[in-house]
């Protein structure tokens, strides 16, 4: 269930809202005037939904190259490169 608070709570209770935001792992939904303003949340939280948006656009570059026909790499050669990677290290 999201949190949302007043966005004045934002001054009088940062401690409290960043401990939500920390302990559950949930973003804090702050309204002006009852009305939807900011989003808070942790920064490992919006590192997760950054790598999630990422991977999102690589599958749907990877979904449309796959609709036009272009042929990819197999399993077996994308590890043997990924093997390469990892042993010039």
């Amino acid at each position: 269930m999201p949190v949302i608070k007043s966005i004045s709570s934002m001054r009088n209770r940062t401690r409290e809202i960043a401990a939500i935001c920390h302990e559950q792992d949930e973003p804090v939904y702050l309204t002006t005037n009852g009305e939807g303003d900011l989003v808070v949340m942790s920064i490992s939280h919006y590192e997760r939904l950054k790598a999630q948006v990422e991977l999102f656009e690589k599958l749907g570059v990877a979904q449309s190259q796959s609709a036009a026909g272009k042929k990819g790499i197999s399993h077996t050669q994308m590890m043997a490169k990924l093997r390469q990677r990892v042993h010039a290290q």
